[in-house]
């Protein structure tokens, strides 16, 4: 059936889950001219300023090198700030369990049978009131290290976050900083019961906790030796794992390093704390942080709240949250009023993959944003990849239309493979359009991982982590990102001509986002009208407009990677009469690159304009 593209794009939207109703749409979002965009810069600590190119398979720190706070230098961070960064995302800084041998340092061993890699999943911590000893020139000093990184870092004129973990700690968990006065997770837990409101953990009463069995030939750092390699570790009674199982021996591809905290939730899913009365979902942080001062929660609720506040009186600017889904809303409610309490500027960033609890943590759980996954990046990825259509990405944003704000933007992180990687695009050129799409379709936050602005491909096998994903679970040097850190001067020395080209289309991409004006304005889709209206316009272009009273853009990207197109763009009336332009010619310049010579048409009401599109190029015009 041949529907016209118009009609089409209507009736998707009147489809898609995401569709808003009239009480969400009294949530939308104005144009936010008065703000910027902002640009998170994902980076995984210990491995970021690591020159050592050994790389053997289960290495440990001496033979493959590790990264430290100190190597985010002055030098670094004018680098990342000059790329378009305005938060650093320090990954993997609480202390949490790896195998390392830092005992000389009063810090007690972790056991190679519950611990992921050699170095140790980020995910699974064991101190919430230290950092990780790996980072530290010296790991006396590991706090004193964070702390001058915190101040390096506010005054390169970037701010941070950290990652906080409220679903689960390290199934070791000790907690040996925590504040006089205060108890470690666990520490007065009754073990005797499954549950117990303010116990932190779930129990598995009489049953002894047995390590997973290994999956094709598994072993712990790659079968060597190790005295406490020996497929036990003692936890009586067993405690339920962080990704929820309730076996005293769970399965390999369980959490099994982390056990679950216990936030008020019963066995039954019953919940044992006071419920956010109807209609919190439209009041404020500070009438949420009101609504929670009389109230008795759960123990566990405390314990974090007293963790955020401490991180942030030590001047962290805000918190990803790890899997936020898998923790009642009611405790975010909770939380993120106590924190923005104290601060009303922290960035709230949560991982949340359930569309359908995007609005519910957004607003009832006050969260600032949140992955823009599950639809946004998905869809990207297919089109990437070669088998998606252009014509899904309007209606997955008409569909967070009310909400597109806090959708934060990404095309790889820690999880995610990397656009190089075979299993992705196998070319980090194809990033480039959707790096603009990601960038500009929307006010939220675009976020970068280290390494994606150079093409990194993660080919290497790091020990537990596999090829296509940076490894987070080892000792591993990151080639391309190691050819831009060049020894330590942080200049790209190494690079390729391919590698600093594609940064430097990441730095001018970035560096427009955080000045433009538009891109906080308004957004529409004129794909649709273009597929009706335009020859030789198809399902591997992308066009939007987006403008501000002060400046006027329309954005095209090309995702074909072979075919370069020669459209003759069109722009409908209704834009053409909230730009407030009469019949004529009027000038626009590409914003990358300065390219000039593109011309307005505006007759009849209707806008057009010829472009050239390379195969993966992209155009950002602006009405001059």
């Amino acid at each position: 059936m041949n529907v016209p593209g118009a009609l089409l794009a209507a009736l998707l939207v009147l489809m898609a889950p995401g569709c808003t109703s009239e009480k969400e749409k009294r949530h939308m979002e104005k144009p936010l001219e008065k703000k910027r965009k902002e640009v998170i810069y994902q980076v995984f600590t210990r491995l970021f300023g690591n020159t050592r190119t050994h790389n053997k398979p289960w290495g440990t720190l001496e033979e493959n090198g590790v990264g430290k706070f100190a190597d985010f230098d002055e030098k670094a961070l004018k680098a990342l700030r000059e790329l378009g960064v305005t938060y650093l995302w320090y990954t993997g800084v609480p202390h949490h369990a790896l195998v390392t041998d830092y005992s000389a340092y009063g810090i007690s061993p972790d056991d190679p049978d519950v611990v992921k890699g050699r170095a140790g999943s980020p995910y699974a911590v064991k101190d919430y009131y230290n950092v990780n000893p790996d980072l530290a020139l010296d790991p006396d000093r590991r706090l004193e290290e964070f702390r001058e990184l915190i101040g390096r870092t506010h005054k390169a004129g970037l701010k941070l976050l950290i990652d906080i973990v409220p679903n689960h700690v390290a199934r070791h968990y000790e907690g040996k900083s925590t504040p006089e006065g205060a108890e470690p997770f666990g520490a007065s837990d009754d073990t005797n019961v499954e549950y117990r409101r303010d116990n932190n953990f779930y129990y598995i009463p009489g049953q002894a906790f047995r390590v997973p069995e290994g999956q094709d030939g598994y072993r712990p750092l790659g079968g060597e030796d190790h005295p406490l390699a020996d497929g036990r570790f003692e936890e009586m009674p067993a405690k339920w794992t962080g990704n929820g199982s309730r076996k005293a021996q769970p399965d390999f591809n369980d959490w099994y390093e982390t056990v679950k905290v216990n936030y008020g939730v019963k066995p039954d899913g019953s919940l044992d704390f006071p419920p956010l009365p109807e209609g919190f979902e439209s009041k404020s942080h500070e009438e949420h942080h009101a609504f929670w001062q009389d109230k008795d929660v759960p123990d566990s609720w405390g314990k974090f709240r007293d963790i955020a506040l401490y991180w942030l009186e030590m001047g962290v600017d805000g918190f990803r949250f790890d899997m936020a889904e898998m923790v009642p809303v009611e405790f975010w409610s909770y939380l993120n009023s106590h924190i923005k309490h104290r601060n009303p500027e922290a960035f709230l960033l949560a991982e949340v993959y359930n569309p359908a609890l995007y609005r519910t943590y957004i607003h009832k759980g006050k969260m600032d944003y949140l992955y823009d996954k599950v639809e946004f990046y998905d869809s990207l990825k297919h089109i990437m990849q070669g088998h998606g259509w252009t014509d899904h990405m309007p209606v997955v944003q008409n569909g967070m239309q009310d909400i597109e704000h806090h959708m934060l933007h990404f095309l790889e992180n820690h999880d995610e493979q990397r656009i190089a990687s075979p299993d992705f695009a196998g070319d980090a050129q194809k990033g480039r359009p959707a790096m603009v799409v990601s960038a500009t379709i929307s006010t939220s936050p675009t976020m970068i991982y280290f390494g994606q602005e150079v093409g990194e491909a993660a080919r290497e096998q790091a020990g537990f982590g596999s090829p296509s994903r940076t490894s987070i679970f080892d000792y591993i040097g990151v080639p391309a990102h190691q050819r831009w850190v060049n020894n330590k001067k942080f200049d790209g020395g190494q690079l390729s001509d391919a590698e600093k080209s594609l940064r430097d289309f990441y730095k001018r991409l970035l560096n427009f986002t955080i000045r433009s004006s538009a891109l906080m304005g308004r957004y529409q889709d004129i794909h649709y009208y273009n597929k009706d209206h335009t020859a030789g316009y198809n399902h591997k272009l992308l066009t939007f407009v987006r403008w501000s009273d002060a400046e006027k853009l329309l954005i095209c990207s090309n995702f074909d990677d072979t075919r370069a197109y020669a459209p003759s763009l069109k722009i409908p009336a209704e834009v053409i009469a909230q730009w407030g332009l009469s019949e004529g010619a009027y000038p626009m310049e590409e914003v990358l690159y300065g390219k000039k010579g593109y011309t307005l048409e505006v007759s009849g009401g209707t806008g057009e304009v010829p472009v050239e599109l390379p195969p993966l190029g992209s155009l950002i015009l602006k009405l001059r």
